[in-house]
């Protein structure tokens, strides 16, 4: 008998077993994949929103805020790649300038932090590549980039070492009341619990369905994006909004954290029987054209040639309008249709969902003495000549380097694979070191990655996969099995 339940492990589900595991409690998160972080939260624009978009008032409004904050120390305890490059939303008409004031109102309002509207000059001074054709900004400087995948991952690993069981490649079927808690079903089988969390991002509304009268619906929505090469990514010094309409935030322009560029998204409504697919983060011809043309109306001059990869991730998008947080039965509380600004929100997310269900649940809630509450990570490139010589010295596999793209090392690549949540795919090393993740997108370094993994694993390289289940890499031995 568990005392909680988390469903889902993107980062909604990921933070809210971190804050879990700062308790004395029997907390277990079922995955209905092979990996955490597979959803929403591996394919995103990347972005901690400041917080002026949210209608004051809202859900959206109060975590945003709140999240923005508490992602930022986060990220520092748990050595995940933040950069706090600001925003702008970038203004092309006389009506849009009325947009960015109310924006700024609006954010004003929110508790946004050292907003500023930007006549064209100062502008231009800021960004100066950008369309001369804009007039103003609405400057943002707590906005932030963040790697999501990585920053999941170090939530949920934490609170593995914290004592949170995960159990991967559970897809929940079936959830029934007993006099003691809930039975959970999955294709593994029958797991107890007293308490459930429902962060099945963009399969939230199904789960809620199982044990309760719907009250929301999901609507997945698909975004497509470029992602360039780093010989682009000093185009733009702040991430490059335009004005917000009733389809999203628009397409974007931002620098990552590993100095690449990431443009996008537009945005389309997915069918149901799409999602888990493969279908539900294809990428099309209209789409990827649709994006282009958006984006060069902030950067005429923007080189989309450079790209290295195009990527879709999908929304769980809702019928309410905010974000649906609620205890949906006794003891069972739904964290659910988190979309943007999910990612920055969701360390608040989980605080507000613990303290719900503190409320139903009583006096379960006894923080631990002692707890983990931080993280080390070695990343070889951005050591000192000084302090890479002396992990050469303890460790030479250090010395090795197999991604050349983005000189991750053998070392880093094993220390990977004997991750809390160990991988079992060519991307699950991929999102935690950022081996494969350059120009040449693994065609180099893939096949040794591979080779290594299955070593750490004890695995055959045939049963190494590329991603999420039955996507293998290799059909069979060749050449007298050499």
């Amino acid at each position: 008998m568990y005392d909680v339940i988390v469903i889902g492990c993107g980062i909604v589900g990921a933070a809210t077993a971190y804050e879990l595991s700062k308790f004395q409690l029997k907390t277990l998160v079922l995955e209905a994949e092979n990996d955490v972080s597979l959803g929403a939260t591996r394919a995103n624009s990347a972005i901690l929103h400041a917080g002026f978009d949210p209608e004051p008032g809202s859900l959206m409004a109060k975590l945003n805020v709140e999240g923005a904050e508490r992602a930022k120390e986060l990220c520092q305890k748990l050595s995940v790649h933040y950069n706090q490059i600001g925003s702008l939303v970038v203004a092309f008409s006389d009506e849009e300038l009325a947009l960015i004031q109310d924006l700024y109102e609006r954010g004003v309002k929110n508790g946004v932090k050292d907003l500023a509207l930007l006549d064209r000059e100062a502008l231009h001074i800021m960004e100066p590549n950008l369309s001369s054709e804009s007039l103003g900004a609405l400057h943002a400087p707590t906005a932030a980039i963040v790697n999501p995948w990585e920053f999941c991952i170090a939530l949920a690993e934490t609170a593995v070492r914290n004592d949170v069981e995960i159990a991967l490649r559970n897809r929940v079927s079936a959830i029934n009341k007993t006099d003691k808690g809930y039975k959970i079903t999955t294709n593994k089988g029958n797991y107890q619990t007293r308490f459930v969390i429902n962060a099945a991002g963009v399969h939230s509304d199904d789960i809620h369905n199982l044990i309760a009268e719907p009250n929301f619906e999901i609507t997945p929505k698909r975004g497509e994006y470029y992602l360039l090469d780093k010989s682009e990514g000093t185009i733009v010094n702040h991430v490059i909004f335009q004005c917000p309409s009733s389809v999203g935030k628009g397409v974007l322009v931002s620098p990552t954290v590993h100095g690449n560029l990431v443009v996008g998204p537009n945005s389309e409504a997915i069918q149901r029987d799409d999602l888990d697919s493969g279908r539900d983060t294809r990428n099309t011809s209209e789409g990827l054209k649709n994006v282009a043309e958006l984006a060069k109306k902030s950067l005429p001059t923007l080189n989309l040639r450079q790209s290295i990869r195009n990527f879709s991730g999908v929304r769980a998008n809702n019928s309410v309008g905010d974000f649906i947080l609620q205890e949906a039965a006794p003891g069972f509380i739904d964290l659910a249709g988190i979309k943007s600004p999910g990612l920055t929100s969701a360390p608040a997310i989980a605080v507000y969902g613990i303290e719900m269900l503190e409320k139903s649940a009583g006096s379960i809630f006894l923080q631990k003495e002692k707890y983990i509450d931080s993280r080390e990570k070695i990343v070889f490139e951005e050591l000192s000549l000084e302090e890479k010589n002396a992990v050469i010295s303890t460790n030479d596999t250090y010395g090795r380097v197999i991604c050349r793209c983005e000189t991750i090392t053998e070392g880093e690549i094993r220390t990977a694979a004997q991750s809390p949540i160990p991988p079992v795919s060519l991307d699950g090393i991929k999102r935690r070191c950022n081996a494969g993740m350059g120009r040449c997108q693994g065609g180099f370094c893939g096949p040794r990655v591979v080779e290594i993994l299955a070593d750490e694993l004890n695995m055959s390289p045939l049963d190494i996969l590329q991603d999420r289940e039955d996507s293998y890499i290799l059909a069979e031995a060749t050449k007298g099995g050499h």
